[in-house]
């Protein structure tokens, strides 16, 4: 009786720990939009693309040369490409390349449904069986942010929608991917492999692509790149991976449903964009949404 006690405490412990770093990792994931948004005003996407992933794979090769760390088995070596194809270079790129076509307002529908693509693929490819309650939770979190994202309006693009659909399922792969890798490899491994695994192509590119007069470019523009390679494509990875393997990846993965506001939250208060009384109703239905989520995942 006293070991079953102490195997649910250690587990409780864990879920908390997991939900805390998860929670981190959406916090700093949440400036993404707002530095890309900056960013592609005035550069390539291909380069904005390239050198977070490149400027993400000079720090952890730096980390992992220090650490000594071993390098990744053959067999997780498809997993990490996985992680790489789909979070480290598709949905930086098919978002980048969305966000010319389409407003940050639009690009919440989609973000929205990010937690409910990455449950999915936990259920595909991580084995994890959620309760049905939880899927309850979860859509109607979805559903609220998609229907406050809708009433926000915004430009309507053929090519912005579908290029953020595929964007959103190859995050959802990738994340669901690196947490179940992350078990065996390490959660801040998981995401250093994948973007050190990317140098030979993202570094290249990012040379090639880089504007020929950088000098023109805003400070403003520079300081969204920076933010996405050393917090979007690396920090905030190590938390995310770490909570999504603690956790439970579905469950921790709701988690999502608060990064549109709080990225709405940044850009009012670094773009000046106007933050609604109804966001902020929004956000409560939403968190008791996660909360839901956590008590029944």
């Amino acid at each position: 009786m006293k070991q079953a006690t102490v195997l649910e405490s250690i587990e409780q412990s864990s879920s908390t720990s997991g939900w805390i770093n998860g929670f981190i990792g959406v916090l700093l994931f949440s400036g993404s939009m707002p530095a890309t948004k900056v960013a592609v005003l005035e550069l390539d996407p291909i380069f904005v693309t390239t050198a977070r992933a490149a400027i993400a794979g000079v720090l952890a090769l730096i980390c992992l040369l220090a650490f000594k760390e071993k390098r990744p088995t053959r067999a997780q070596l498809m997993p990490l490409a996985i992680v790489a194809v789909g979070g480290v270079i598709g949905f930086p790129l098919l978002s980048a390349l969305a966000l010319q076509h389409i407003t940050s307002a639009h690009s919440l529908v989609y973000l929205g449904i990010l937690p409910m693509s990455t449950a999915v693929f936990a259920v595909l490819r991580g084995g994890e069986k959620p309760k049905s309650i939880f899927w309850l939770f979860s859509i109607l979190g979805s559903l609220i942010v998609i229907g406050f994202a809708v009433l926000q309006g915004g430009t309507s693009s053929p090519v912005g929608n579908v290029l953020m659909l595929i964007a959103i399922l190859l995050c959802g792969l990738s994340y669901a991917e690196g947490a179940k890798l992350s078990k065996s490899l390490g959660g801040w491994q998981v995401i250093s492999w994948a973007v050190v695994l990317s140098l030979p192509v993202s570094l290249p590119m990012m040379f090639l692509t880089a504007p020929s007069h950088p000098e023109l470019i805003s400070t403003n523009a520079w300081v969204g790149v920076a933010y996405l390679g050393v917090f979007s494509m690396f920090l905030g990875f190590v938390f995310w991976y770490k909570g999504l393997a603690q956790g439970g990846i579905a469950s921790v993965g709701q988690l999502q449903l608060l990064q549109p506001f709080f990225g709405l939250a940044l850009a009012a208060s670094l773009l000046n964009e106007h933050v609604s009384s109804n966001m902020i109703l929004v956000t409560v239905g939403v968190i008791l949404c996660v909360a839901g989520s956590k008590k029944f995942g």
